[in-house]
């Protein structure tokens, strides 16, 4: 299916680019079938999206807060709506399969069903006073115009984590996706725009890096950038604005590390780590990508995970019982198969690979489900692949366990499967990352869970739940005398 043109949304109105330029999605399960596109827009464009943004903030702060979170349930109701088209757009654009964009339209939902329902939330409170006959207050006001900038691998749900406290906070918003991902964010914002969302306080951008250049961060009323990607970019964007008025978040890379105890449930814990590593084809940033396994069940985990993995099915998103996808282009293809080769030459052992259906090998972005048994001495110990790609290493006891998660430059997400509670405490003390589980997979958080990484996966502001407001808003202390 062709989706056609889609066109940004700009001061209430939906427009091309001024040059008729456009930028071509294509679907990475094919070879560059085309999905649809999107304007090409140019500085100035983008410099009208962000005035509009500032006129915008100032009539979404005084809308009561009740017709914001009204705003934001219709948003859901509409996507529960036509979550058929949408999981159908997710496919063709992104490459998941039929189960996982569902999910994702799901918990789409959700966030803005969540931070709609805020609308009748209590925003600030009174505060007791010493001095006689005054009351004083914690007011929260919104910052004005904040920038979110979404990645491609949940091109629907991270906008929604984002904008759900953003816009329930008061704040005007201007949206830039990922160029491989935009349709579906497109969609989105005819969605809220049909849900009620006033002229500029929702605006779109969608343009080629080389053309745009800085011009997403040149306004003068931005308050906020909110980001999600690569920790090289993450960490372009905090250089690039510091010094300024300017709030910054990022959430970035990780390189998640799972830990199997001698005495771990394995029936569960197998299932658990093959569907953390390899679903979405490993491309979320909360993907297990290590392995570390005391070497008393060491052997019977490399055999178990080695049948699961063989087992594993790649193919189109659109067809049955698929069980990976395509990764998201031909670039990405190439770049986890390079890791995969430069680890084999550095030592590592291929424990299993799975394989491609004929109609995958032959055409699209696929790649192989690949198991390797490293050491901490290999680059893929340390280095972010984003792909279907598990690294398992030996270890004789807990702390040299805790040793190796925190190996890392990253710090997002970890998980540790053990019987012994003692242990259980311990590692969720011990372990430098935002994201502890016990008995549970690296991904899968939800909706009202905080959400953040320490180290070079993310910045001091967490997303996601209660939160997430603290990134979108700011104090102002009040004392009334009353007489």
């Amino acid at each position: 299916m062709t989706y056609g043109l889609l066109k940004n949304l700009v001061n209430g109105e939906f427009v091309v680019s001024d040059s008729g330029g456009e930028i071509d999605v294509y679907n990475p399960a094919t070879d560059r079938e085309k999905v649809g596109s999107v304007p090409a827009m140019s500085r100035a464009e983008v410099a009208r999206v962000f005035a509009a943004a500032e006129e915008g903030a100032e009539t979404w702060k005084k809308t009561n807060q009740l017709e914001r979170g009204r705003v934001l349930l219709n948003a859901a109701a509409l996507i529960r709506e036509r979550r058929d088209e949408l999981v159908e757009l997710i496919v063709a654009e992104m490459g998941k399969t039929r189960t996982e964009a569902s999910g994702e339209v799901g918990k789409t939902a959700e966030f803005f069903e969540y931070y709609g329902g805020m609308g009748r939330d209590g925003f600030g409170d009174f505060l007791a006073d010493a001095r006689p006959g005054t009351f004083a207050a914690r007011i929260v006001e919104p910052l004005g115009v904040v920038l979110l900038i979404t990645p491609w691998n949940d091109p629907f749900l991270t906008p929604a984590r984002k904008l759900g406290p953003a816009l329930i906070a008061g704040n005007s918003v201007v949206i830039k996706p990922a160029t491989a991902t935009p349709l579906i964010t497109l969609r989105l914002a005819e969605i809220l725009h049909e849900a009620g969302i006033p002229a500029g306080v929702l605006g779109t951008i969608t343009g080629r890096g080389s053309e745009l250049g800085d011009a997403l961060f040149e306004s003068e009323g931005l308050r906020a950038v909110s980001f999600t990607g690569s920790t090289a970019v993450g960490k372009e964007i905090q250089a690039k604005l510091a010094g300024r008025d300017i709030r910054v978040q990022t959430e970035m890379g990780g390189k998640n590390a799972a830990v199997i105890m001698d005495d771990a449930d394995l029936d569960l814990a197998v299932p658990t780590i093959v569907a953390g590593a390899f679903a979405q084809a490993g491309q979320r940033c909360t993907a297990t990508s290590r392995l570390i396994v005391q070497k008393g069940v060491a052997a019977e985990v490399r055999s178990r995970i080695a049948d699961a993995v063989e087992d594993l099915r790649v193919a189109p998103g659109t067809g049955e019982q698929v069980d990976l996808g395509p990764v998201v282009d031909q670039d990405a293809q190439s770049s986890i198969r390079d890791h995969v080769e430069r680890a084999i030459a550095q030592g590592a052992e291929i424990i299993a690979r799975g394989e491609l259906v004929a109609a995958a090998a032959a055409a699209g972005a696929f790649v192989e489900p690949t198991f390797l048994g490293i050491t901490t001495e290999h680059d893929i110990w340390r280095e972010e692949v984003f792909g279907p790609v598990l690294g398992m290493v030996e270890v004789n006891s807990l702390d040299e366990a805790i040793t190796a998660v925190n190996d890392s430059t990253y710090g997002l997400s970890s998980a540790i499967f053990t019987r012994d509670l003692g242990n259980a405490f311990r590692f969720l003390a011990e372990v430098d990352t935002g994201q502890v589980s016990i008995n549970q997979p690296t991904t899968g958080w939800d909706i009202h869970h905080s959400f953040g990484g320490f180290k070079d996966s993310g910045s001091g502001f967490k997303e996601q739940g209660r939160d997430a407001l603290g990134f979108y808003t700011r104090i102002k202390a009040a004392a009334v005398r009353t007489h």
